[in-house]
């Protein structure tokens, strides 16, 4: 990864973050201290357990989480500096979100689903017809375009979330394990379309997932435990899915045993 210093032409940069959350008397640590950077056009993903923090991070780098302390800079803005109302347009124009549950508008149709960011910042619909036009050509959803999304599939609806959260043209796409609710062979081909996309288009992505079948398509992984970053790797490193979920696997057990040892 990339220094947090060299801040210049760099789409994210999270540093010294902490959150901890009160549970009646006790507190939890979700973020501990966590530093990171991804460089422009990298898809990186952040593999952890259940409690990891890696949702919590996700959050927080969409300025939907506030921090309890550190800052997180995107494309040069720096969230902590904003208001509520800055930020809620700023995550409009230069943040895309894919959710694991698609998070569609039951009455509109995929088009419109696609629109809503636009509309929503209050430009006129026109303008963004031929970059409608263009991710439904792209992800292949012409024909599925005045559908609703219970005449779509699962895969259809987060194509359509995906194309949801391009059509700004953000800074970076954050994706919270964007293939949970999707059968395997369906996951893969959204896998397979976010490579793609960083890929052709120089897409800047950050995906949360526990799946190694689904961390492999990314260039680097960012391991998280207990709120803190391990290590990260390239995926280039490993032939497949079961010898990358080896290494990390490996990486988490030399962790617990290294606090059993302390």
């Amino acid at each position: 990864m990339t220094s947090p210093a060299e801040t210049k032409a760099i789409p994210l940069v999270v540093e010294n973050v902490t959150k901890t959350f009160r549970q009646g008397q006790s507190a939890v640590d979700a973020l501990s201290s966590i530093t990171l950077s991804v460089e422009s056009g990298k898809f990186v993903a952040v593999m952890g357990a259940s409690g990891s923090g890696k949702s919590t991070l996700l959050h927080a780098i969409a300025g939907l989480t506030s921090l309890d302390s550190g800052t997180i800079t995107i494309d040069g803005n720096d969230l902590s500096k904003m208001s509520d109302r800055e930020r809620t347009f700023f995550r409009r124009r230069q943040i895309g979100l894919v959710f694991q549950a698609f998070n569609l508008i039951p009455v509109l149709t995929a088009e419109d689903n696609i629109m809503l960011p636009v509309l929503a910042d209050g430009r006129d619909g026109s303008i963004g017809k031929e970059q409608v036009d263009a991710l439904l050509e792209r992800l292949e959803l012409s024909p599925r375009r005045r559908h609703r999304p219970d005449a779509l599939s699962g895969g259809e609806q987060q194509r359509v979330a995906i194309a949801r959260a391009l059509i700004t043209d953000p800074s970076i796409i954050l994706a919270d394990e964007p293939t949970g609710s999707l059968d395997s062979v369906t996951g893969q081909s959204i896998c397979q379309l976010l490579k793609d996309l960083s890929d052709e288009q120089n897409r800047t992505i950050v995906m949360v997932t526990h799946e190694p079948t689904v961390a492999i398509w990314a260039e680097e992984i960012v391991v998280l435990k207990d709120g803190h970053v391990l290590t990260s790797f390239a995926t280039s490193d490993f032939s497949d899915a079961h010898s990358l979920a080896a290494h990390y696997q490996d990486i988490v057990s030399a962790e617990v045993a290294e606090e059993s040892c302390g």
